[in-house]
């Protein structure tokens, strides 16, 4: 069986390993227990671990009682790290989450993302058949 393939923004990662959102729940237990491939790459880890330093971002790691460390190691045990991809035939206004995009769309894996940026691109990437939607990692 193939596991749906998924490609998570770093502000989804802060909501998995950070801040335990509860409507990311479902997501964290499901890359957990390994039932979607979860692509990154070593940028994608990069800006992770630079997020990680930010001043707003170090008080919230000590209110949730997580290091930087632990985050990063979920990131290494959960990710499957892979190239960059070529550039998508869309371009995203924040060149910061271009990466995001042209890697989803190069895998035709589901985006999950909470920036505005692509938020805004939802039916232009739609209609390349990439899916922003995490119910549609969960459907048998």
């Amino acid at each position: 069986m193939t596991r749906p393939a998924v490609v998570l923004d770093t502000n989804i990662l802060l909501d998995l390993w950070v801040f335990d959102d509860p409507p990311s729940q479902r997501l964290k237990t499901a890359l957990e227990a390994g039932q979607l491939d979860w692509l990154a790459t070593a940028e994608m880890r990069s800006e992770l671990a630079r997020v990680l330093t930010y001043p707003q971002i170090v008080p919230r790691l000590a209110y949730y009682q997580r290091s930087a460390a632990e985050v990063l190691a979920a990131f290494d045990r959960h990710a499957r790290v892979v190239p960059p991809a070529a550039k998508a035939p869309l371009t995203c206004s924040d060149a910061d989450d271009q990466k995001f995009i042209d890697l989803a769309v190069s895998h035709r894996a589901t985006l999950l993302s909470k920036d505005k940026a692509v938020i805004s691109m939802r039916k232009r990437l739609q209609a390349l058949g990439i899916s922003s939607d995490v119910a549609t990692l969960f459907v048998a």
